[in-house]
């Protein structure tokens, strides 16, 4: 039991004031220690603590230190363990009913495994002690078969290019995309604690578009009203082979509309014009057309203010003669990781 004041029921800055203050008057007007101890009611110790504190260290020594960290609730061993079970596995495959760990489901899991229970906030210091952070995941369909995925990469593909060196080929990437008004991503400034409001047209619109891509850097593509059908899919084809000199390799998704009688009739009797390539069903992360549309969709449409069907395809234009007229731009979607297969 404390029985004098020593000034533990301060707060931590109001304590470093407090010891500064003191030692300044005991030194620069001459009191004693006994009287300000007296004065402030605080224990003489205290008071003579301070300023052995002082003369000793100076007046760094009366500042304030971070208040040392809880002792571990879980030992180095289960921490390495907890960092493999979360870094390493997908919650379901530890019997949970959910996909992403959050902290309050790490808590769960520490629980289970270790018997230990923890505050969600101990929990979130200690993942970022253990090196990890919250990130947005890269999601994959779980229908997507792995072997054809690797079989492409490894096979198929480089035969693919094997054969459009000895065409002369140019290969295409294809893929097609909607965009509504009401889509919206992106933060901008504010005060803190202040949600900014923007507002824009209540009324919806949309628009689809078809785009192909190169490794060098090219970009085609057609802004159309309504749906995105076999016929208007095999016309941007057709404008895509009569814009270009060299025959035309096109990879694209395993979409009804790319596997169309017209299509491949139009392919059969092009003259070697046109080859069709399929990528492995639900893998749109092989496919670089995929960074267009992230482009366009998320770093141009989605924060943009909108008024009216007329300007979504107005601006959707425009985003897409602006990103035609940047190759480097275009270029650089086929160096993202999934990517790395097409310049290997």
């Amino acid at each position: 039991m404390v029985r004098e004041n020593d000034g533990r029921k301060l707060g931590r800055k109001t304590l470093e004031e407090l010891r500064i203050r003191t030692v300044r008057r005991i030194l620069e007007e001459g009191v004693r220690p006994d009287e300000v101890a007296e004065t402030l009611g605080l224990a003489r110790s205290t008071v003579y603590g301070w300023l052995t504190a002082y003369r000793t260290g100076g007046w760094d020594a009366l500042k304030e230190r971070k208040a040392p960290g809880a002792v571990p609730k879980l030992s180095v061993e289960q921490q390495r363990a907890l960092f493999k079970l979360v870094a390493g596995r997908d919650p379901r495959q530890l019997e949970f009913d959910f996909a992403l760990w959050t902290r309050e489901r790490v808590r769960e899991l520490i629980r289970r495994e270790f018997g230990v229970k923890m505050h969600v906030t101990a929990v979130g210091r200690l993942l970022r002690r253990l090196g990890l952070t919250p990130q947005r995941p890269l999601w994959r369909a779980w229908q997507q078969d792995p072997a054809l995925v690797e079989r492409w990469k490894r096979e198929e593909f480089p035969a693919l290019k094997v054969a459009a060196r000895k065409a002369g080929a140019s290969i295409w990437f294809a893929d097609e995309a909607g965009i509504r008004s009401d889509f919206h991503a992106g933060t901008t400034w504010a005060p803190a604690g202040q949600t900014p409001v923007v507002k824009t047209t209540g009324r919806r619109a949309s628009v689809n578009m078809i785009s192909a891509v190169t490794g060098k850097g090219a970009l085609r593509f057609m802004v159309v009203e309504g749906g995105v059908n076999a016929g208007v899919f095999l016309t941007f084809v057709r404008r895509l082979v009569a814009d270009t000199d060299r025959p035309v390799f096109l990879v694209m998704d395993n979409h009804s509309i790319h596997r169309s009688k017209q299509l491949r009739h139009f392919a059969e009797q092009s003259e070697g014009r046109l080859r069709l390539f399929y990528l492995p069903p639900y893998s749109p992360e092989l496919n670089p057309d995929e960074w267009v549309w992230k482009n366009v969709k998320h770093d141009r449409i989605a924060t943009a203010g909108l008024d009216d069907h007329n300007d979504l395809k107005g601006k959707a234009l425009s985003a897409l003669h602006r990103l035609q007229k940047l190759p480097d731009v275009v270029q650089g979607f086929f160096h993202a990781p999934d990517l790395a297969y097409i310049n290997s």
